[in-house]
């Protein structure tokens, strides 16, 4: 488990991972989020620069009723851009901070995964699922094994 603590977000981050720019209509980033399973994914300008994110979340928020429309008109909305519904400014990460920092992170922040930023720039994601993969491979390259025909 003392390795997991030298574990840095570098080292479970997928890297260069599937980004929208803000124009994308959410038609596309529904279709996204079905074809890879993604609950989010990082809105980023030309250069990669973070703009903000956009979670199903947001997509659902992009439906939600008014006193003036009972019923939102589904395709007039998907036709909307991520950019009117993203979140912007989103919390991210560095490839530098330790994993048990982010661990606490994801935790009190109750999110599923977060962008990793350097310079402003996207350069990975990092989900729950890769924390506890990074707690497994600390756990496993130190357990000792136990063979049948040893005395235990």
């Amino acid at each position: 488990m003392y390795e997991f603590l030298q574990y840095q977000v570098r080292d479970a981050m997928t890297a260069n991972p599937i980004a929208i720019g803000p124009d994308t209509k959410l038609r596309e980033v529904e279709e996204l989020f079905e074809n890879h399973d993604f609950n989010g994914v990082p809105v980023v300008d030309g250069e990669r620069r973070l703009l903000g994110i956009l979670t199903k979340f947001d997509l659902l928020k992009a439906f939600t009723l008014d006193s003036h429309l009972l019923v939102p008109h589904y395709d007039e909305i998907m036709e909307k851009s991520a950019e009117a519904v993203m979140t912007r400014n989103p919390v991210s990460v560095t490839p530098q901070l330790p994993l048990s920092r982010l661990l606490q992170k994801l935790v009190e922040m109750r999110t599923k995964s977060l962008p990793v930023a350097e310079d402003g720039r996207l350069v990975g994601i990092v989900a729950r699922e890769d924390v506890l993969k990074a707690l497994r491979r600390a756990t496993i390259k130190h357990e000792i094994p136990v063979h049948a025909d040893e005395p235990q």
